[in-house]
């Protein structure tokens, strides 16, 4: 009765539940991520700051922005006391029973930023869409969607990041925005970018809607910019901001004259164009063309099979490579691609402002866009368009079914980060009841409206069981794992390349077709 009436004790419950299945996940499989961590620890703990970024002793080198290296060195002085080995550089791989205790337990407490964040974002829902139900209430079904979103469990607790405190970042910054706590908003998500710098390609949305709705103070009545309410003093607290917490990030570095070598380790692009599994991006279905070619052009005997580059993208799961017959592709090239695929929805959030609605569509749209044709992307990359794309979803019925479509394909597409025997009921139960939630939330809050998805699109969705049991189940057993391991993850990447590019492509075209009322415009 109590939560019926209002109270906040729902929200409560669902943070102390996913806390509590995060416990249970300690025991789990971890990926490298977990020895790129722990020695990240014991650079920070053990070096001066002068070799933070030129340490070299494991493969796993320090490549985030330096207020995560200092976050790393707050995090080692607690360690410590858990087990003083883990701290040692030249302990590789080491993972004592302390070490696994003290890193899971690390993401699990750093997450409450993350709940914090996702709770101001509930404050941000309006009540248009009373509900008597809690559980059809939006601020419910947000809280569900971002609080036990099925990528973030499984990236942090079993394959093991910390990126549930970094989208804490993020979705607060958001949230502060909504409020038109424009400084807030700004200072923390410029202390965003010097955690980590993938964030970097959202800027140009944060940067957009702080000119148009901050720096700029009033429009006309036809909903066009008053260009005479340009602010200078908005515009200098801005770039204060900006200044300051750069200054304070990679000063001391510019100091020692060592800036280009912190540049060097956060773009390092002779990593090649695709990480060794490949993103479900346009790149995987350029691989995948590619691919499809040089079968074709040895079996009618086009291509000389002796000039075929052995370190081929299209032999498999390597790094560096060279495309067969298509031209291969430069990290200019990818820029370039980027760059135009933002363009527009930039524009939109410029000349067809809709206040925070519309900075949260420029925003999926620039994460979208740099995950489509960004370079040497990863596959967990697609949560930066995902979460975002929850606070729209329970706004309107179109957002819902892109939302759907995206958060099903793109959640899909994390499943061979968990390739251990162990873990596979794991993610196929907890991708099932988030996936089942989602739909079935969603569809009772848009009841009243057509549905959410067509036939066509229910299709392709329904198609990933097939898929799942053909890469889990049939191909193990067959003779083709011997010859073509990697066949699984192509397939799994090119058919969910297939669904996100077209959630990218129908949100790109609710965006561009959409009509705003001049009075809505105005305001």
């Amino acid at each position: 009765r109590a939560m019926a009436a209002g109270g906040r004790g729902w929200f409560r419950a669902l943070a102390l539940g996913v806390s509590f299945l995060k416990c249970l996940l300690i025991p789990a499989y971890y990926s490298t991520d977990f020895e790129v961590h722990r020695n990240w620890l014991a650079i920070t703990h053990n070096l001066p700051l002068s070799q933070w970024y030129y340490e070299a002793t494991s493969e796993w080198t320090l490549d985030y922005p330096p207020f995560f290296a200092w976050f790393e060195y707050v995090l080692s002085h607690i360690a410590k006391y858990f087990d003083p080995q883990m701290l040692v550089v030249e302990n590789l791989n080491y993972a004592s029973r302390a070490t696994i205790f003290f890193q899971r337990l690390s993401v699990i407490f750093t997450d409450t930023l993350f709940i914090y964040a996702v709770h101001e974002c509930c404050r941000c829902i309006n009540g248009k869409r009373a509900a008597k139900d809690i559980l059809e209430k939006p601020t419910f079904i947000l809280a569900v969607l971002l609080l036990w979103n099925f990528g973030l469990l499984i990236v942090d607790h079993i394959h093991f990041q910390y990126n549930g405190f970094l989208f804490g970042l993020m979705l607060l910054s958001v949230a502060r925005l909504c409020q038109k706590r424009y400084l807030e908003g700004a200072l923390l998500f410029a202390v965003l970018l010097h955690f980590k710098h993938i964030y970097v390609y959202v800027a140009p949305a944060y940067g957009v809607y702080l000119l148009r709705s901050y720096c700029f103070t009033a429009n006309n009545a036809d909903g066009s910019l008053k260009w005479r309410s340009f602010s200078f003093l908005h515009v200098t607290l801005l770039g204060l901001i900006v200044c300051l917490v750069s200054a304070l990030s990679l000063g001391p570095f510019l100091v020692l004259g060592q800036l280009p070598q912190v540049i060097s380790r956060l773009f390092p692009f002779k990593r090649g164009l695709c990480h060794a599994y490949w993103a479900p991006n346009f790149w995987a279905l350029y691989n995948a063309m590619d691919k499809a070619l040089t079968i074709l052009g040895l079996k009618c005997n086009f291509l000389d099979g002796t000039k075929i580059p052995k370190a081929s993208m299209t032999g498999g799961l390597v790094q560096e490579f060279q495309h067969t017959v298509l031209p291969s592709v430069t990290p200019l090239a990818t820029l370039i691609c980027t760059f135009i695929a933002i363009l527009p929805s930039v524009f939109c959030l410029w000349f067809k402002p809709q206040g925070p609605r519309g900075f949260l569509q420029c925003l999926v749209l620039c994460a979208l866009s740099s995950f489509m044709f960004g370079w040497h992307v990863h596959e967990k990359a697609i949560l930066l368009a995902i979460l975002p794309l929850s606070l729209l979803s329970i706004q309107r019925a179109k957002d819902a079914g892109i939302y759907l479509i995206l958060a099903t394909t793109g959640h899909f597409s994390l499943f061979p980060l968990l390739f251990t025997t162990p873990e596979l009921p794991i993610k196929i139960l907890l991708m099932l009841l988030f996936t089942v939630y989602s739909f079935s939330s969603l569809k009772s809050l848009f009841r009243r409206e057509k549905p959410l998805l067509n036939w066509l699109e229910t299709i392709y969705l329904i198609q990933l069981v097939p898929l799942e049991i053909f890469c889990e189940i049939i191909f193990p057993l067959t003779p083709w794992k011997q010859h073509f391991p990697f066949v699984p993850l192509l397939l799994t990447s090119v058919y969910c390349a297939l669904g996100i590019t077209y959630a990218w492509l129908k949100l790109y075209v609710s965006v561009l077709t959409e009509r705003i009322p001049v009075r809505q415009k105005a305001e």
